[in-house]
Order: C-alpha cells, then sequence, then structure tokens
C-alpha cells in the first residue's frame, strides 16, 4: 500500500476538493476542527432551505451529514451550501440555466422555506411510497416511511418506535424539532395531490454522505487511488491526477509508493517532478524508468501532452526542448537497457523517436551511449559508408547486424514481431505461443489468431497439451484488460463472413467495421482457453474475504469497460457496450447544450434516426423534420449558433409508445456539428437524457432532478452517437460513440446508411456472448471470497451457498450460470459484516455499521454506509484482477 502523504495539498481557487469529492465519491467532508460543541440554532434553521434545494436537485442529507452541517457556523454553513448547490449543478448539466432555489441562507430564509420543503416531500412521498426512511435507509412501503410533522423529514415506523422505546420519541432524530400530535403528516387532499403532481418524481433521492476528514485528507486517499490503478485511467481521472499533482506537497518524491503499475500515469508524476526541479527529479527517473518506452511518455508528459502516443496526439504536440542535465540523464537511462529491449521499443514507435532524436541528439555522445546510438543508426536506415557514425559499427552490439544492399550498407536486426510473424506464417501455432509467452499481454491479444492458424492447418484437432502449459504459465503475467478481452472473445460463437467491430486507440472512440472471412474458430476449440482464463480470473479474486456477497444480475448487462483513455466525462460510469433500462414512463427527452467561443460560430445539431427490426430507415426526427409521425417525436427547433454566455440548447421529446406503434424499432441518438467544427473547439458542450415522468408540469424545459445521464462532447470528433435505444426491449445501449466525418452540412438524411451499419454493428459486437461483463468479474470475486452469495434477479433475491467438498471453481461456474441455487436470499445486509456488494441500483439500506467492497452503477440508499465501505468503480472493479506475484 503506498505510504500517507503527511504533507498538505496546497489548495488554491484551481482546486475544487469539494467537486472532487462530491463527484468521486457522493460525500461532502467536514473536517472535525470547523465543528462546534453543539448545533447553532441559525444553522439549524439554515438547513431547512438547504434540504429543500437539495430535494428539488433529487438528493437528501444523511443522518450523519445532516448533524454535522448543524454544528457548523452559519456563515461556514452558506458558504459550503452555496457551492454544494453550484456543484450539483454543474454535475448535472444545469449551472447555465438553473438557479438555487434560495440563494441566501441561511440568513434572509422566507418564511415559506419550510413550507414549500414539507410539500415537495409530501410530493415524493406521494409519487413514491418506496422513499428510503433518512434515518437508516429502509424502503417506505415496506417499513411505512412517512414526513415527521412538522419538519417533515422521512423516517420509518421501526425507527420511531426505536425512539419510543429509548425515550426519544417527541423529537426528530435528525434535526430534534419537537414533533406535533399525530407524528406524520398528512395529505393534505387536492392541494399534497397538485404537489405531487407540480413535483413529478420516481426517481429516489440520492443520500449525500458525510466524510469525517477534511477535504485535504479525503483527496490523498484518492491520490493513492489514482496512483495504485493498473489499468488506464479515463480523461476525468486524469484530470484529477493532474490537478492533484499541481498541488502536491513540495515532498512528494519521498511519499509515493515504490511502484507506479501504470505507465502512463507514471509518466504524469515524473514529468510533474520535473516541472518542479529537473535536477533533483534525476535520481527518481533513474530508478523508476525501466524501458525506452517509458522515457517516450515522459517526453511527451513533459510537452504537455497526454502519454499516449498516440498519433492524433503525435500530429499537434511540439516537444520541448530539454535542458542539458535532463538530456544526458535520459541518454544513461536508455544506456542502461538491454540493446535487444531498446531497439524494439524504438522501432515500435518510429515516427515518435524520430522525432524525439531531434531533442536527445544521441550522437553527440555516441563514444560514451554506444547503444543507444546503434539503436538510432537502426531507427534511422543511416548508411554507415557515408555517415560519421560508420566508422564505430564496424562490429555493431548484439542482436544487431551489418547489411549491405546494393550502395546502402546499414544496421539491420530481426526482432521479436518479425519472429512471430514468420511462425504463424507457417502454420506453427505452438511455436509461436513459445515466443509470444515472452510478452503475455501480447500473447493474449493474439489468441485468436493462433487459435485460427491452429484450426487451418490442422482442422478438427484439438490443442497441444504444451501449448496450453505455455498459455496457463503467462496469464498470470497479463493485465486484466487484455485477460477479459480474450476470454470474451474466445467464448464466443463465431460465424463465416461475420461482421467484426474493431476500436482504434484514439482520443476519442471512433469504431470501424468489416466483414472477416477468415477461418472461423469453433467455440469448443477455445473452451479451454477460457476454462485457464476462468481459473486465473478465480486465483486474482482471492485476495479478500467477505462475510457475504450481494450480487444483481443485472450486472450481465454491463460489459467490463475497455479503451477507457477514449471515454467520454459522464453523470453515470456506463461502460461503453452496456445495455440499460429505460425509466419507467413513456416520453423521454434528449437534449444538446453548447456554447461557442467568442469570433467562431458553431451549429450542433441534435437529431434522431428512426430503423425497424431490419435495420431499415423508417424516420427521423431533425431540424429538417420538426415532427415525426402523430407527434411521436417532437424538437424544438434549430439553433444556428450559441453565442457566451448562455450558449444553446436543443431538445427533442420522444413518445416511445407511439414511436413502436408507428412501426420503429430502434432510435439512434446523434449529434452533428453541422459546419465540421470539432467539439474540441467549443468552450462547452454536452448530450443526455431526461426522464419527464420526473418533471415539474409546466415551467422550465431542463429540470436537473430529472437528468439521467449526460456526456461532455470532446477531442477531435465531429458526430457523436451517444446511445441506441431499443423501443421493443424498453431499453436502451450506451455507446458512447464517434464517427467519421467531413465535408460539412451533415444531416440523418446524408448519414442514415452508415450510421443504420454502425449501429446494428454495435449491438451484435456487444452482445451479453461476445463480451466480458461485470457479471462475471463479480462472480469470480464473489465465489473466490465468501461461500454465502446472495443475488437480485427477475425471480427475487436467490441464494447461493458452496457446499461440501465443493471447490472454487465449480462454485463460481453454479454461480456464473445462475443455476442449481441454494434457496430464497436476502438483499438486507447485516449490520456489522464485512460484504462483497455489487449492484446496478444501489437501492438497499445500508447498515450502520459496513465494511468491505461496493459497486453500484446509479446512486441510492447504500450510498450511505460508513466509510469502512470501499466505494468502487467499474475501472476499479476490473483493475483489482490485476496480476498476483
Amino acid at each position: 500500500m503506498p505510504r500517507a502523504i503527511v504533507a498538505p495539498f496546497d489548495v488554491s481557487v484551481d482546486l475544487d476538493l469539494g467537486s472532487f469529492l462530491l463527484r468521486r465519491r457522493g460525500a461532502l467532508a467536514v473536517a472535525p476542527g470547523e465543528l462546534l460543541p453543539s448545533a447553532d440554532p441559525w444553522s439549524v434553521r439554515g438547513l431547512v432551505a438547504l434540504d429543500a434545494d437539495l430535494v428539488r436537485r433529487g438528493y437528501v442529507l444523511t443522518t450523519q451529514l445532516r448533524a454535522a452541517l448543524s454544528r457548523l457556523a452559519p456563515v461556514r454553513l452558506a458558504e459550503l451550501g452555496d457551492g454544494l448547490l453550484a456543484r450539483i449543478d454543474h454535475l448535472l448539466g444545469a449551472d447555465r440555466e438553473h438557479l438555487p432555489l434560495f440563494r441566501r441562507f441561511p440568513d434572509a430564509v422566507p418564511d415559506h422555506a419550510h413550507v414549500l420543503y414539507t410539500r415537495q416531500i409530501r410530493a415524493f412521498l406521494l409519487n413514491q411510497p418506496n422513499q428510503p426512511c433518512a434515518h437508516c435507509g429502509r424502503r417506505g412501503a415496506e417499513v411505512g416511511v412517512g414526513a415527521l410533522a412538522p419538519c417533515a423529514h422521512l423516517l420509518c415506523a421501526p425507527c420511531l418506535d426505536g425512539l419510543d422505546a429509548d425515550g426519544r420519541g417527541g423529537q426528530c432524530p435528525l434535526c430534534g424539532a419537537r414533533l406535533a400530535t399525530g407524528t406524520y403528516l398528512g395529505e393534505d387532499g387536492s392541494a399534497g395531490r397538485k404537489a405531487a403532481q407540480d413535483f413529478g418524481g420516481r426517481q429516489a433521492l440520492r443520500p449525500l454522505r458525510l466524510i469525517t476528514a477534511d477535504q485535504v485528507t479525503a483527496a490523498m486517499a484518492e491520490f493513492h487511488r489514482l496512483l495504485a490503478r493498473r489499468t488506464p485511467l479515463s480523461p476525468q481521472n486524469r484530470d484529477d491526477l493532474a490537478a492533484l499533482l499541481a498541488h502536491a506537497p513540495e515532498d512528494l518524491p519521498q511519499h509515493l509508493p515504490a511502484r507506479i503499475p501504470l505507465r502512463e500515469t507514471k509518466a504524469t508524476v515524473l514529468a510533474a517532478l520535473l516541472e518542479r526541479d529537473a535536477t533533483s527529479a534525476l535520481p527518481v527517473l533513474a530508478e523508476r524508468v525501466d524501458t525506452a518506452t517509458d522515457v517516450l511518455r515522459l517526453l511527451w508528459a513533459w510537452s504537455g501532452a497526454e502519454p499516449d502516443l498516440l498519433p492524433a496526439t503525435a500530429r499537434r504536440l511540439r516537444l520541448r526542448n530539454l535542458p542539458r542535465p535532463l538530456r544526458r540523464g535520459l541518454l544513461e537511462v536508455l544506456e542502461g537497457l538491454s540493446p535487444t529491449a531498446l531497439a524494439e521499443d524504438l522501432r515500435r514507435h518510429r515516427s515518435a523517436w524520430l522525432r524525439a532524436g531531434e531533442l536527445l541528439h544521441p550522437y553527440e555522445h555516441r563514444r560514451r551511449f554506444p547503444k543507444v546510438t546503434a539503436a538510432f543508426v537502426l531507427l534511422r536506415e543511416t548508411d554507415l559508408r557515408t555517415h560519421e557514425v560508420g566508422r564505430e559499427f564496424a562490429e555493431p552490439p548484439a542482436p544487431l547486424r551489418v547489411v549491405t544492399t546494393g550502395d546502402h550498407t546499414r544496421l539491420a536486426f530481426t526482432g521479436f514481431a518479425g519472429r512471430v510473424e514468420s511462425l504463424l506464417a507457417a502454420g506453427d501455432a505452438a511455436g509461436a505461443v513459445r515466443v509470444l509467452a515472452a510478452r503475455p499481454g501480447e500473447l493474449v491479444r493474439r489468441l485468436h489468431h493462433v487459435l485460427r492458424v491452429h484450426a487451418t492447418t490442422d482442422p478438427g484437432a484439438a490443442l497441444p497439451p504444451e501449448l496450453l502449459e505455455t498459455v496457463a504459465r503467462a496469464l498470470g503475467r497479463v493485465a486484466p484488460g487484455p485477460l477479459l478481452g480474450a476470454y470474451g472473445r474466445l467464448r464466443g460463437r463465431r460465424t463465416a463472413g461475420e461482421r467484426r467491430l474493431y476500436f482504434p486507440r484514439g482520443t476519442v472512440s471512433l469504431a470501424h467495421a468489416r466483414e472477416d472471412h477468415g477461418t472461423v474458430v469453433p467455440a469448443e476449440l477455445g473452451a479451454p482457453l477460457c476454462a485457464l482464463i476462468e481459473a486465473e480470473l478465480l486465483r486474482r479474486s482471492g485476495g479478500e474475504r467477505y462475510d457475504r456477497a450481494l450480487l444483481d444480475e443485472g450486472l450481465a448487462d454491463l460489459v467490463a469497460p475497455f479503451a477507457e483513455r477514449a471515454a467520454a466525462k459522464t453523470l453515470v460510469c456506463v461502460p461503453r457496450g452496456s445495455r440499460q433500462r429505460l425509466p419507467a414512463g413513456e416520453r423521454l427527452r434528449l437534449f444538446v447544450h453548447w456554447m461557442q467561443p467568442e469570433h467562431l460560430r458553431v451549429d450542433l445539431d441534435l437529431s434522431v434516426a428512426l430503423y425497424d427490426e431490419r435495420w431499415r430507415f423508417s424516420g427521423l426526427c431533425d431540424y429538417t423534420n420538426l415532427v415525426h409521425g402523430n407527434r411521436a417525436a417532437v424538437h424544438s427547433g434549430d439553433y444556428v449558433s450559441a453565442p457566451p454566455p448562455d450558449g444553446a440548447t436543443e431538445f427533442v421529446d420522444l413518445d416511445l409508445a407511439r414511436l413502436a406503434a408507428g412501426g420503429a424499432r430502434y432510435a439512434v441518438v446523434i449529434v452533428f456539428s453541422y459546419n465540421d467544427v470539432a467539439f474540441e473547439q467549443l468552450t462547452e458542450a454536452f448530450a443526455g437524457f431526461m426522464d419527464l415522468g420526473a418533471t415539474p408540469s409546466g415551467g422550465e424545459h431542463y429540470h436537473p432532478r430529472a437528468v439521467r445521464q449526460r456526456l461532455d462532447l470532446v477531442g477531435d470528433a465531429k458526430v457523436s452517437v451517444p446511445m441506441i435505444v431499443d423501443l421493443a426491449q424498453r431499453q436502451y445501449t450506451w455507446t458512447d460513440l464517434n464517427t467519421g466525418a467531413d465535408g460539412g452540412y451533415h444531416s440523418v438524411h446524408r448519414h442514415q446508411a452508415e450510421v443504420g451499419s454502425l449501429s446494428r454493428d454495435v449491438l451484435a459486437h456487444f452482445g451479453p456472448e461476445n463480451r466480458a461483463t461485470l457479471w462475471d468479474v463479480a462472480c469470480a470475486r464473489a465465489a473466490a471470497g465468501t461461500d454465502d452469495v446472495h443475488v437480485r434477479g427477475g425471480l427475487g433475491v436467490r441464494r447461493w451457498r458452496r457446499r461440501d467438498g465443493e471447490d472454487v471453481g465449480a462454485f463460481a461456474a453454479r454461480l456464473r450460470a445462475r443455476r442449481d441455487d441454494d434457496g430464497a436470499g436476502q438483499a438486507e445486509l447485516p449490520d456489522g459484516a464485512r460484504a462483497f456488494v455489487a449492484l446496478v441500483d444501489g437501492d438497499v439500506p445500508a447498515p450502520e455499521k459496513l465494511s468491505g467492497a461496493l459497486y453500484r452503477l446509479y446512486p441510492g440508499r447504500v450510498d450511505a454506509a460508513p466509510e469502512e465501505l470501499e466505494r468502487l468503480t467499474a475501472g476499479d472493479l476490473v483493475a483489482t484482477l490485476a496480476p498476483r506475484g
């Protein structure tokens, strides 16, 4: 585990730790030193206004957080409350159009604040009687949650009975208010029903929990988590890391973990150290840089670019000059590497190294650094007869050799890739695997190719035992991303001429598809390799023990995240390719908002392309066709510019039932840049959708409480396809894709064939049988970590127990297939338990004492669990499968 950073971060206005913790952990940090000995009466009054503002946004304070806020001084509460509301509005995309309900709390709180808050709480109860108890988190329908009179805080009957038993039944446990006769607020007839209609909403309130530490300490914990990640960071995570590094303490090198496993993260950290003091950072570089590609990534980060080495980054990157001591230090690091590894790494990124060589000047130091010079002579294909360095390489270092072709004499080298390709071309699958085993990640990525060669040269034959043994030994060193990618690829059934989807590495998620007419690899041929991967996943998942696991079978619809480098920043981190149910109502509102920079007109267009069940184009709703069918889809109108400071917003309302009745099966949501301006040139741009069943009647068009998803439009792209709606299944596939386009004047009519073909390929590619899912990951961790697993699903909650004599592999197989269960289970977690919880909806109650690990896609009552419960994202969940020793 990384050591704690004891020196504080240099926190300035540039680093908003409050937003950082709200987004990453759904929490608010309150430093113990800020708390008064008891609740301040003015702060208690101010909390009523804050309650009202938060409820309008779909949030509620937990008991612990509310108690802490009541002990803040009024001025501090006003500052913290205003900041919290502003952060939530920004998170929901409503900061430009939605103002807080009460701008000056706790001072001058209007007399109607409490009336409005109680009306909203009653409206929520009328709309959704299953709201959670604010004290214990249990559901309303199960335990009789009601709004206390007069304060309107939600409390269930068991909690109220418990207060009576303790002699505290006369006051609210959240705010201490004395309760009126009758305890619960009554429904005020037509007025209450009118409030419910105006308020709308099937969405449960999202609890905001307390972090019992100051913001700096909580941020340090997240900083360590980012450094420990073994899978690629998403753009949001990279932004967080850069912000924290910019404000890290001066003695940061002394407190870094012994190893930073992700090489891109390591390059970012080392570049930050160089920026502070290049001379003192050189010993750290010499200790931590162990490949030539590490040096190249460092040069990219030093020049202000992402160290991803992508061609798109390279085209726009201007490399920054190196101080002479740093240049010599990097050459010394390269000289200490193996000649073979050095030559391979330089050839792998040839164009990038050619540019880097212009900064390093390796020929100037050819006698001091002969291996580096030889590697660049090979890279540049320097003619040894005419260049002055030729005299140095009459006998080049192994494995280089001198070859002469005509009048040209140069260095040559048969590398790793050449040996592999030669063996595969000769049909020697086992020999190729032996060579690939030296690079386990490359071996796993090429397993399908190896199986295809075997199926071609020896049809019908089983895999040789030595090949399986070699793969089994290599799997222990493979990163979780390639391991899960191979698992999904090998277990699916393939057909001749199938359409295959490719996602080239890049700053945006472009996808390409083509027909594959190669030899079909039978599923039974890949089955032994899938079994090896399953065993390896179980081995890596066995580090933690739990009293119980609670899983959701809906995890099978969530694809294990991949290509996170190109993932968009989103409100809800749905992995690309995942299927999710639509909100329960009949109407969705799509939106796109953008703001153009000064002196540049940008015209974004929100469009919906409609296709039938055979993917034939059947209609559209966009700026050319504002109303589709019997108002089944309605466009709000076309803005052709979005000048600051307000920008522009377009909406499309979808009536799901009418669209389906009109013959549409799929609705593809598209955002075009009509005049061909890339999204990255915009000051701000985001798109998403709202549940119109969760919006007030009339009034504003953009309702932050109703926002279900939003994503930022970024990168060098001009067409975005955020999601595909299946109108028959009432679900959507989150695609987060971009398509290539140029020439301007983009519209659905122009791109309808390409969009339809891509969408069809995407749905086939992300079928559950073709991709590893979070269900696979969660089942491995649950089976390896506990003997008692409870699963929520369509048949209620079922239980799986590991039987006497049953090994972990058999238990995991039974759980993964959801067969042979052991009867009814429980959704509630026992108080004081150590649990592994992986859910789609975090709507289970959180006991007062709970430890272990939690993944949930959507927020809910479980978020109110104590800090001892580790919160995981989908990327974190996959990262826990990193190779073990």
